[in-house]
């Protein structure tokens, strides 16, 4: 589905990302790790086009859309999450839900003020699923600004999700949450994928990343050192070294 082509991303002398080739299947969900700054929070803003390559390709589903902008790349079926939550604070949980639904058809057919605040029937049944999934169905005319952390990344997988995509990019989704919350994200993610989505997930928590991974892609310094699953990752002399400082004996 998504296939990274010899990558790159060159910041003046700073290469981000450089020379990262890799493949991510179809109903996989596919971790990429690394240690702080390697390259992970810039390959998904490759991905999702809130960057360009300095070279190489990024391919989906046989399509070259490196050079697209993110809406358009959008509406090829991408959706991502954010490593910092970025939300609307003073709208409501249904309203930022109903921001993902950007369809031009609707669009031409509704008034403004129906579609603000109620969304057509189809849209109403989408963004309720979302809701139910996410738990805040009993929420849904909370401000973001008024929910829980946790309840903010919910929001914010939720409203990812409401786009219908068929690739979904998670830039760290555990960051700051306790035990349970990772437990049911965990949950969560295997829905998603259980429900024909393909996930790409960066995460630092290595017990969800082993867990819930089919694969796992390893940076070091914007290159990459290691592909394969969760087993040959974590034995990997090359990722020891870039996590501990050392190869394992």
């Amino acid at each position: 589905m998504l296939e990274l082509r010899q990558l790159c991303k060159h910041f003046g002398g700073v290469r981000a990302v450089d020379q990262v080739s890799l493949r991510v299947a179809k109903g996989e969900i596919f971790g990429l790790i690394g240690p702080n700054g390697s390259g992970k929070s810039t390959t998904v803003n490759l991905i999702a086009g809130l960057l360009l390559p300095t070279s190489g390709r990024i391919v989906l589903d046989g399509e070259d859309i490196s050079s697209l902008a993110t809406h358009q790349r959008v509406a090829r079926g991408i959706a991502r999450t954010f490593q910092n939550i970025r939300l609307f604070g003073q709208l409501t949980v249904w309203q930022n839900l109903w921001v993902a639904e950007n369809r031009d058809r609707q669009q031409r057919a509704q008034p403004v003020m129906p579609r603000w605040f109620w969304g057509c029937e189809g849209d109403r049944e989408r963004l309720g699923i979302a809701l139910e999934f996410s738990g805040l169905a009993h929420k849904r005319d909370d401000l973001a600004a008024n929910l829980s952390f946790g309840e903010q990344r919910r929001l914010e997988l939720a409203r990812a999700l409401a786009s219908q995509p068929k690739l979904l990019l998670l830039d760290e989704p555990a960051a700051g949450m306790n035990a349970q919350e990772i437990e049911e994200l965990d949950a969560r993610i295997r829905r998603i994928r259980d429900a024909g989505v393909t996930v790409l997930l960066i995460e630092h928590h290595m017990e969800l990343v082993m867990a819930v991974t089919d694969r796992i892609g390893v940076l070091n310094f914007g290159q990459k050192i290691a592909e394969g699953s969760p087993a040959m990752v974590q034995n990997d002399a090359k990722v020891r070294e870039a996590y501990l400082g050392t190869a394992a004996a």
